[in-house]
């Protein structure tokens, strides 16, 4: 997780593609050079064999205005590595 997180603060797309599932994987561009990264909370991590759950609040600036992701991300591990599959986003979540 804190190695997309890194990929995203220095606009690194290859290693997010690389890192994402190819069955999940978006062709668009996947950084933004307006977001200003800021802080990434890591809350809770669960692993379960080959299959893992992050749960993470990442904090950011766009056009100086502060905004938060919450999300609990699935990934999953094949052939050793370990792949970003998909995420649902906390909506109710204070300071949103």
């Amino acid at each position: 997780m804190r190695s997309r997180y890194t990929a995203y603060v220095t606009g690194n797309e290859d290693y997010l593609k690389a890192s994402w599932h190819p069955s999940t994987c978006p062709s668009d561009q996947l950084t933004d050079a307006s977001v200003k990264w800021l802080e990434l909370e890591l809350r809770t991590a669960e692993e379960k064999g080959d299959e893992a759950t992050v749960e993470f609040v990442a904090r950011c600036r766009v056009s100086g205005r502060g905004h938060r992701l919450h999300e609990t991300s699935r990934f999953v591990r094949e052939a050793g590595q370990w792949f970003y599959l998909d995420g649902t986003f906390e909506k109710n979540d204070k300071g949103q």
